[in-house]
């Protein structure tokens, strides 16, 4: 005799209707086909990882102190962690950055969900770049935000429309990455970042700052921070939340990101850490501490930067020699990825999503550009990352997505 199933006793909660599976993780279970080529992670390069520095700073960081590296800890963060990370940010230009102006979270991600716990109520407002991170895009949504994005041009967010927006809209907050984003690889201009500054103090507007990409530059270093910039834009400090992560400079197994902010909004951050996670990895945490203590970051920065910008010339060349006129982006100056549109020139695909399809047939792999806008997504966009692939396996890759291409 058989049996009826009985109602599932799950019913999940209602904000689990405005967010979907990321795209890009999805996506990952296509490649485990022998051979492939992968553009599609936006991950750094594990060939790349100081492993020997990391080793002496866990051995470091369990001989200094192993009671205090190995047992529970703050929530705010390892206190010789924070005053390692604000002497790593001073050296980028912060003034007047104090240990206890910042907590240490667990990866940058998680910063970003604190964000969302702590401002955004079911229907705020929030203004995005259009492109954006998708996993912001997913982690506001999950928190009810009705997303409004910002055009992106070669210059970063166009700020013109972003006033326009602000003025309109009345946002809880804007989320940016100024420098080489994720996906656009855009950079916000010198003139553009004090112009939002000034516009976050005239309208007592508050902007979110993620920079987890600032340090990969290839030949001159990009503007200052909008956090760096802010002593020179009175009253800009107090609009301002700074997002950093040590994942794509150092190791994202390590976990560690941080978040600098208001005090009130530090204060309601770390409540909302201790319902989640109750603090960072200690053990992580020191073994930064003292991989940075030590002073092998500069020499770690310039080796990867160099890799990766030989990398990215090489996709650049050869997107240029092998698709023409049939795709058109901007060389990036720094960062992970190449963000480009399809033209459909001489009738080649113009659909990022189909010739994402075509191209995993070929054993080749990006990320079609769609899923990174929060709305009126454009379908002839793609993100193509450079970081993992060596000059000639990006040739040859960029070969296999021109017969892809036009196929």
């Amino acid at each position: 005799m058989s049996q009826v199933a009985a109602p599932s006793p799950v019913r999940f909660a209602d904000r689990l209707a405005n967010v979907e599976t990321s795209a890009i993780r999805e996506l990952f279970k296509l490649l485990g086909k022998p051979g492939i080529i992968s553009f599609a992670g936006g991950f750094p390069d594990a060939a790349l990882f100081d492993v020997e520095g990391i080793r002496e700073a866990t051995l470091a960081a369990l001989a200094a102190n192993p009671g205090a590296a190995l047992q529970y800890g703050a929530t705010e963060g390892f206190d010789p962690l924070r005053e390692q990370l604000a002497a790593f940010m001073a050296s980028k230009g912060v003034a007047e950055l104090s240990p206890t102006d910042l907590i240490v979270t667990t990866g940058s991600q998680q910063a970003l969900d604190l964000i969302g716990k702590t401002l955004i109520s079911p229907g705020d407002k929030v203004i995005v770049e259009g492109p954006t991170f998708l996993a912001t895009i997913q982690c506001f949504k999950l928190y009810g935000a009705e997303l409004i994005t910002v055009p992106v041009d070669g210059q970063g967010a166009d700020v013109d429309a972003l006033e326009r927006l602000v003025a309109e809209h009345r946002p809880k907050l804007v989320y940016l990455i100024p420098t080489f984003g994720n996906p656009s690889g855009a950079t916000l201009s010198l003139e553009r970042r004090r112009r939002v500054l000034e516009l976050a103090v005239r309208t007592n507007t508050l902007v979110v700052e993620d920079d987890p990409y600032g340090d990969l530059y290839f030949d001159q270093p990009p503007p200052p921070s909008l956090l760096a910039l802010s002593d020179q834009v009175p009253g800009s400090r107090a609009c301002l939340v700074h997002c950093g992560s040590l994942s794509k400079v150092l190791s994202p197994g390590l976990r560690i990101g941080w978040m600098v902010a208001p005090p009130a909004l530090l204060a309601k951050a770390t409540m909302c850490k201790q319902f989640s996670d109750a603090h960072t990895s200690t053990f992580a945490q020191a073994t930064a501490a003292q991989y940075l203590a030590a002073g092998r970051m500069p020499a770690t920065l310039q080796r990867v930067r160099g890799i990766y910008a030989r990398r990215a010339q090489a996709m650049v060349q050869a997107l240029r020699h092998t698709l023409g006129d049939a795709i058109d982006f901007v060389p990036p100056q720094g960062g992970l990825f190449v963000w480009a549109r399809l033209t459909g020139a001489g009738g080649a695909c113009h659909d990022g999503g189909v010739l994402a399809q075509r191209a995993i047939e070929r054993g080749v792999a990006f990320v079609p550009g769609a899923p990174f806008f929060a709305r009126d997504p454009d379908r002839a966009t793609l993100r193509l990352s450079f970081a993992t692939v060596d000059e000639d396996r990006i040739r040859e890759g960029v070969q296999r997505l021109g017969s892809a291409l036009r196929a």
